[in-house]
């Protein structure tokens, strides 16, 4: 196998970038269908159609130059380009399809060469009665010719044609636009065009090969000397002159023939130009350049596809990246593109190939634009281009080059789709240690999350009291022993809340504690990998609980709002660990926190179906956060089959005044818990005790209590050891009395 995808003798500069770009650009379409397509939509429909190519192909240009600033470009043009930002998975199935489109070029090319052919043609049945009645003859034979002289001869001789093959376009042309019109009573009309004329998009799907000639620029990355140098300039050289061109000849078809003229004859150049012979010439050198331009690509970029070793089988990437010995000119890669090449010349049919063709293209422009965007805006310090486009110049090539797609030929669009989207699922299949698409929008998203959290906190402040909803923070010694406060804040954070999980390690930060830190990281993300869960996890290392209640209590959430809950957790059968929250609780609450404290028992939280909420007359501010966090709850799939029971605590005066009013609270606030789930209890001074709790809440799969900071002053670690035959217990005390309605 070759030890690299670039030519050991690269020598060509920006010139040969420019002349194999630009006769591709102005070659055969121009002679063979620009003309019949002024005929078919008029001069300002065809306008229109060189304007919008160049959306796409100059975004493009901008943005190969760009990317090929920012890294050393070997061997294989765009797909090199693609692969190393998008990745070798999505870049080989683009690839793939790349090389595809290169290949049936070479047979477009080549049949647009036999079309030169018609002057020689007719002369010879008209003088000497020799019917040659089928081209195939002519290009067969001069696909033979171009087969040995890249197989045996390589990059450099055809390098050296196309010089001599450039001087015979620019000379038809010129010839071209030194001629006179046919008639003297042709008259311009801008929007005239021939009667039943063809659909704008299939005009433009059979003229958009001019403008893929960029592609062909781009293929010789390989065998240049300074790449970073030689494709920005070539490839923008090249498509402004081509687009100038084309708008030029616009104007000259338009005032030079009427759309009928245009339509009937696909050689009326000749008829046209001071010396007719130099257009099917002209015509001949274009199709052979075109031709030789794609040859030399194709088998490059599937070179560099076996380079980079991501096909199932090894024995057929080491053969495919093989090269010839003294210049790792791509052999192998030629006889397949030759072979493609020759199935296609036997179709014979010029428009047909000039779909497929502008269907891979135009999906290869639009991911090189899109690459281009997305590197914009992810904002990586590794991308460094020294030319700079701007990424809503590339946003309008890729939003443009996919809409393409389907106004051209939409059966042709989603079955281009499915053949990527195919060849990348193979790939991945068989290549899953290759980088896909990750690291690019990895970027994206941290440069959208931040844009997200600064957006967050600049908003309204009021918004908070308005419409509530948790911004959690828990901290917790006991991750890998219980899952119940994991389970909870990611139960809050799935739709409505945002959370941050913590584990707490104590020790002072050295480089031991650190590592540990990491560890204990990385397990906890597998520990949250394959639950249904939104929430950020993180650890803090801390010599005190206190100083690290004290950090985690000055954390922004990762919304980019100030957190406003925190959840603490402890076991039933080991209720003193709950005593260093206890003695921090004035530190909470005078950082105006929302306090949670969850009870974990050996039940659990059963099946998830019903919570109960317990609100007593003392819960005046607490009542409200606790209905919001139950109906929270049932809002993550695990509580799909939840419901909701409210047990209210009141004397005997104030029964059917609290049950009108909580009544009213659930229709009003568009509560999903049925009347008949909510009891009236009377109680002394509206007081409970724990009987009366575990009498109606025994089965119960969470049971919500409040509570204030004066009763943990007045009974401490019992307030909170209370239920000892009931599954997990919440206690919650709000800071303030939040909005429901």
């Amino acid at each position: 196998m070759s030890k690299g995808i670039q030519n050991t003798q690269a020598k060509f500069g920006t010139i040969p970038v420019f002349l194999t770009a630009l006769s591709t650009i102005i070659g055969a379409i121009l002679f063979l269908r620009f003309g019949w397509a002024v005929g078919q939509v008029g001069f300002i429909g065809v306008i229109g159609i060189v304007l919008i190519g160049h959306l796409v192909t100059i975004p493009t240009a901008m943005a190969v130059a760009e990317i090929a600033t920012n890294q050393k470009v070997q061997g294989g043009g765009a797909y090199f380009i693609i692969s190393r930002s998008f990745g070798l998975n999505i870049g080989g199935a683009i690839g793939f399809a790349l090389f595809f489109s290169q290949a049936i070029s070479v047979a477009f090319y080549i049949i647009a060469f036999a079309e030169a052919f018609d002057p020689i043609i007719n002369w010879l049945s008209e003088n000497y009665n020799f019917v040659i009645s089928d081209k195939r003859f002519i290009s067969i034979p001069t696909m033979t010719l171009l087969s040995y002289v890249i197989l045996k001869k390589g990059a450099n001789s055809g390098m050296k044609l196309l010089y001599v093959v450039v001087a015979l376009l620019f000379s038809a042309i010129i010839s071209f636009f030194l001629g006179k019109p046919l008639n003297e009573d042709v008259v311009f009309h801008s929007t005239k065009h021939i009667v039943n004329n063809e659909n704008f998009f299939y005009v433009f799907t059979i003229v958009f090969p001019a403008f893929t000639g960029l592609a062909a620029g781009l293929g010789l990355s390989g065998d240049l000397k300074d790449a970073k140098t030689s494709i920005p300039k070539g490839t923008l050289w090249a498509t402004f002159v081509g687009m100038f061109i084309y708008i030029l000849a616009a104007i000259k078809f338009s005032y030079s023939a009427s759309p009928e003229a245009l339509t009937s004859d696909q050689l009326i150049m000749q008829r046209i130009a001071i010396w007719g012979p130099i257009i099917p010439i002209g015509l001949a050198a274009a199709s052979l350049s075109s031709a030789l331009g794609s040859v030399m690509v194709a088998p490059r970029t599937l070179q560099a596809i076996g380079f980079d070793q991501i096909l199932p089988n090894m024995r057929i990437s080491n053969w495919l990246a093989k090269g010839r010995k003294k210049d790792n000119e791509p052999i192998n890669g030629s006889l397949i593109t030759i072979f493609i090449a020759f199935f296609f010349i036997a179709i014979g049919d010029v428009n047909f190939v000039a779909e497929i063709i502008s269907m891979f293209f135009i999906f290869t422009y639009g991911a090189i634009c899109l690459i281009s965007f997305l590197e914009h805006f992810a904002a990586d310090p590794s991308y460094r281009p020294t030319f700079k486009s701007r990424w809503y110049i590339s946003l309008i090539g890729a939003v443009l080059s996919f809409w393409l797609m389907f106004k051209m030929n939409t059966t042709y669009a989603f079955l281009s789709l499915v053949i990527i989207g195919l060849t990348y699922y193979l790939i991945t299949l068989s290549q899953k240690d290759k980088r896909g698409l990750e690291k690019l929008f990895r970027g994206v998203v941290f440069q959208l999350s931040r844009s997200l959290q600064i957006f967050a906190q600049r908003a309204d402040k009021e918004d908070r009291h308005v419409s509530w909803r948790p911004f959690a923070v828990c901290i917790s010694k006991e991750t890998f022993k219980r899952r119940s406060a994991f389970d909870f804040m990611r139960w809050i954070s799935y739709k409505y809340g945002f959370g941050t999980y913590i584990h707490y390690i104590h020790g002072f930060l050295n480089k031991t504690t650190n590592t540990e830190s990491k560890n204990v990281l990385n397990k906890l993300i597998n520990l949250a990998h394959g639950s249904k869960n939104r929430v950020f996890l993180d650890t803090i290392i801390s010599p005190s609980y206190t100083s690290a209640i004290a950090q985690v209590i000055q954390l922004n959430s990762i919304s980019g709002k100030i957190n406003n809950l925190i959840l603490f957790e402890f076991s039933r059968s080991e209720p003193e660990s709950l005593q260093e929250v206890i003695d921090n609780f004035p530190i909470i609450k005078s950082a105006d926190f929302d306090v949670c404290i969850l009870n974990s028992s050996y039940k659990g939280f059963g099946y998830h179906q019903e919570i109960h909420i317990w609100i007593t007359s003392k819960d005046y501010e607490n009542a409200n956060l606790m209905i919001l966090l139950a109906y929270i709850l049932l809002g993550h799939p695990d509580w799909n089959n939840g419901y909701i029971k409210i047990f209210a605590v009141y004397p005997e005066s104030e029964k059917e005044e609290q049950q009108v009013l909580l009544y009213n609270l659930i229709d009003t606030g568009r509560l999903p818990i049925s009347k008949n789930n909510i009891l009236i209890i009377e109680g002394e001074g509206g007081e409970t005790n724990s009987k009366t709790i575990e009498r109606f809440s025994q089965e119960a799969d969470l049971t919500i209590v409040g509570f204030l900071q004066e009763d943990i002053k007045k009974n401490n670690i019992k307030l909170f050891n209370e239920y000892n035959n009931l599954g997990n217990v919440l206690y919650v005390s709000s800071n303030k009395e939040k909005e429901i309605n």
